[in-house]
């Protein structure tokens, strides 16, 4: 992860890859997923999704979105994806 800006100040942002491996749906492998977030007085902005051709084993060919909801200090997520056939 690399972050950049002044988050006391609220106007920040960062970047970051993860690797995720594990089994979705009874399919077992791994894929990554790039991180893109901003956040200033304007409100906040990210964007996480499944890299292109990152996908291992079981896993190959997936794609997707991913998304963390932020509300009252509480983080949930939302995973949307697809599996290659």
């Amino acid at each position: 992860m690399i972050s950049g800006g002044d988050p006391k100040t609220g106007e920040a942002g960062y970047v970051a890859m993860e690797v995720v491996t594990g089994t979705l749906a009874g399919k077992h492998g791994s894929f990554a997923l790039q991180h893109s977030a901003t956040m200033s007085a304007g409100g906040h902005k990210m964007t996480i999704v499944v890299v292109p051709g990152s996908g291992t084993g079981e896993l190959k060919g997936i794609s997707g979105t991913f998304v963390i909801e932020i509300a009252g200090g509480q983080h949930s997520y939302e995973f949307e994806y697809s599996l290659a056939e």
